[in-house]
């Protein structure tokens, strides 16, 4: 087989991977208050050690077009999940951050999917796999963004 037709295989394979078990993560009762598109902005934004993020800089780190991220900003925030405040040093730019009420459904969604990752990414691979499987991914997207290896 070519290097060319192992790289596609190897692109399939690991995109259907992930849409398989992402589907089986979407339907679990964790995801009935938010999908998880939008329980990937509320973990994002869980994860910014200052708490708040600007949407450009959210659009980095989530799987939506622009225009979409905005939507569903505006969404979560009519929600009461999220909350935006002006940047102080620049008054046109708006940070965005979770609200009490989004970090807490975060943290209650978060506990129910790490138990469903385990129980679907954890119980498929051994620990060894699962260690060459991060260090492959992560080689990749560094490899797909630019960066030093």
């Amino acid at each position: 087989m070519s290097h060319r037709q192992l790289a596609t295989d190897a692109w399939e394979s690991l995109f259907r991977a992930q849409v398989s078990v992402a589907r089986k993560l979407q339907s679990d009762p964790a995801f009935k208050n938010v999908n998880m598109r939008e329980y990937d902005v509320l973990f994002n934004l869980s994860r910014c050690p200052s708490g708040w993020l600007r949407l450009n800089e959210l659009y980095d780190h989530v799987l939506l077009s622009q225009p979409s991220i905005s939507r569903m900003v505006d969404r979560l925030e009519q929600q009461g999940l999220l909350q935006r405040k002006t940047v102080a040093e620049d008054r046109r730019g708006v940070l965005i951050g979770l609200t009490d009420a989004g970090r807490q459904l975060q943290r209650d969604i978060g506990r129910d999917h790490v138990r469903d990752i385990n129980g679907l990414v954890g119980s498929a691979l051994t620990d060894a796999e699962l260690t060459q499987l991060k260090k492959l991914t992560d080689k990749l997207r560094k490899s797909v963004l630019g960066l030093p290896d």
